[in-house]
This record gives structure tokens, C-alpha cells and sequence, in this order.
């Protein structure tokens, strides 16, 4: 007798930039989570599905967990911590290199509400000495009753198999939520923005990235499929962020269509046409209008 099909979700949670999208990609083995060296890279919930002949996975990549400082941040952490009672299982990750810090606390003290099962995975081991992990191990036991511990590299790919092997122990039996092809729910449309945001995030100054969101104004597909015709907008929160992004002479702006259009190309499979305008839209990350129209908050709300 065959064993019965596994399914369910999985919450990436962790403090900003501890490598919760690097480890989605990882595990989908190709890209859907837009990954910088700036914290708060990932705003809305990514999912992502992982299918076997065994289980289907949906993972969904939260935004970092902090401190709200605006209320777009505000947005985000609530996302991230009501996600937590939607799951089947929690994987919480930390940076092996960073350690223990006030914001895990923070994170810890929401898990002891939770009733899901909660991995805690060390990320980043590739960046610390072996002998120093165990110190850190003992730290974060001391402090939740995790039911796995796993060691990893995201970046690297150590120990992410056995990952997945504890991961299908837990899951309970379930259908295919998903077609077994399919490797998120989010349209194109928004991994396309993502993608132009990525390089903005990779290509500007601390000043920069946090400030900005992409629309896409249009995304068309000519009759023959051959070339897509997308057209977006960077919006900034004031004038000299705008100058940042289109640079002198219009050279960083082309900078990030360029690298962006190579991965969209790949992404739809088709030769793109992008264009792209900045445009100022001041305090948009306090406008509770905006954060709706950018897709941040969900109109019922």
C-alpha cells in the first residue's frame, strides 16, 4: 500500500535579512522571492509551492519581523505574525553570524501562542566556525521548545534535503492544493514589479530602498506572443530619492530596466519591451489610500 499524499503550509518567519527568501528559492530551485543585502526586502506574502509524487509544500515567505517604525511597517509585521495561526508548520530562521538579538525575543514571544509545530533553522552556518554553534543552539532551546533544529546554508544548499525531510514528517495528510507545475499563486504582474524592484534595491544607496514601490501601469503581450510590452512606475517619497533612481543622464534607470528585462525575458519567456518612469509620491508609506492602491493592504480592510 502506498503512503498517503502529504500537504500543507509552512511560515518563513525570522527577523529582516536572515534569509528567508534565499532559502525559498533555494528550495523551488529557481526564483520567485526577490533577494538584496537590505533588510525588509520581501513586503507581501510570497508563496511558494513545492510538489512532489509525496507532498505539496506551500511556503509562504514573510515580511521580516521588527519594530514598526511607519505604517507601512506596521502592515508588514501584522502580516507576518497573523500568518503564524494559518499554518501547519513554523520555520523560524536566524542568522548563525548575526546571534541572539531583541528581535528574536520578540519573534519567540508571539511563538507562545502558537499552536503549529516550530523549527528553528540556523541559517547561514557557512559564514561561522562549527564550534560556535552549539553556544547559539543551547541559547535559543533554552528559551522555546522548537520541535527541529537544522543547521543550514540557504545560500549554500547544506542540510536544506534534510530540511525537507523533517518538514514531510510533519505534515499532516491532505490534497493537491495546487497543479504539481505551478510554483506560486502570485500573478506575473507582481513578480515582474518585484523583479524591478530588486534591482533597485541591489543597485541604490541606504537612502533608497525602502522608500519605493513599482506599479505596473501595463502588461501586454502582442498577437504573436513574441514581445511583451511592460510599462511601470518606481514611486519614491521625495524629489532627490527620484534624481538617485534615474541617475546621471538617465544611466542608473537604464541600469535597472536592463538587468530587470533580462529576468523578466526568462521569467515569461518572451522577448520585453520595459519602460520605466519615477515618479514622487511623498510619505506614500504613511498613506493608508496608497498602501491599498500599491497592494500592501487588502480593500476589505
Amino acid at each position: 500500500m502506498s503512503e498517503p499524499f502529504k500537504s500543507g503550509f509552512a511560515a518563513l518567519i525570522g527577523r529582516p535579512n536572515v534569509g528567508k527568501s534565499t532559502l525559498l528559492n533555494r528550495v523551488l530551485g529557481q526564483k520567485i522571492a526577490i533577494m538584496s543585502d537590505k533588510a525588509q526586502t520581501t513586503r507581501n506574502k510570497i508563496h511558494g509551492i513545492y510538489t512532489t509524487d509525496q507532498e505539496q509544500v506551500v511556503f509562504i515567505d514573510t515580511p521580516g519581523i521588527h519594530k514598526p517604525k511607519h505604517r507601512l511597517g506596521e502592515v508588514m509585521t501584522a502580516m507576518a505574525l497573523a500568518t503564524l495561526n494559518e499554518v501547519d508548520l513554523v520555520l523560524f530562521l536566524i542568522d548563525a553570524e548575526q546571534g541572539y538579538g531583541k528581535g528574536d525575543q520578540y519573534i519567540i514571544d508571539f511563538l507562545a501562542k502558537v499552536d503549529s509545530p516550530v523549527f528553528l533553522l540556523v541559517n547561514k552556518i557557512d559564514k561561522v566556525h562549527p564550534d560556535d554553534l552549539l553556544p547559539l543552539i543551547d541559547k535559543y532551546r533554552s528559551l522555546y521548545p522548537f520541535k527541529e533544529i537544522i543547521p543550514l546554508s540557504a545560500l549554500q544548499g547544506q542540510n536544506v534535503s534534510r530540511l525537507m525531510q523533517q518538514i514531510h514528517i510533519y505534515l499532516p495528510e491532505g490534497p493537491k492544493y495546487y497543479p504539481e507545475d505551478q510554483v506560486t499563486d502570485h500573478p506575473e504582474r507582481f513578480i515582474v514589479s518585484e523583479l524591478i524592484r530588486e534591482k533597485i534595491l541591489q543597485l541604490t544607496r541606504d537612502e533608497v530602498p525602502h522608500s519605493i514601490a513599482v506599479v505596473i501601469d501595463k502588461m501586454k503581450q502582442n498577437e504573436h506572443g513574441h514581445l511583451c510590452d511592460i510599462q511601470a512606475t518606481i514611486m519614491v517619497e521625495r524629489p532627490s530619492q527620484k534624481g538617485i533612481i534615474i541617475g546621471k543622464g538617465g544611466q542608473m534607470l537604464k541600469k535597472v530596466g536592463t538587468l530587470a528585462r533580462k529576468e523578466i525575458e526568462a521569467l515569461i519567456g518572451s522577448k520585453v519591451f520595459l519602460e520605466l518612469w519615477v515618479k514622487v509620491d511623498q510619505n506614500w508609506r504613511d498613506k493608508e489610500e496608497e498602501l491599498k492602491n500599491f497592494g500592501y493592504i487588502d480593500r476589505e480592510e
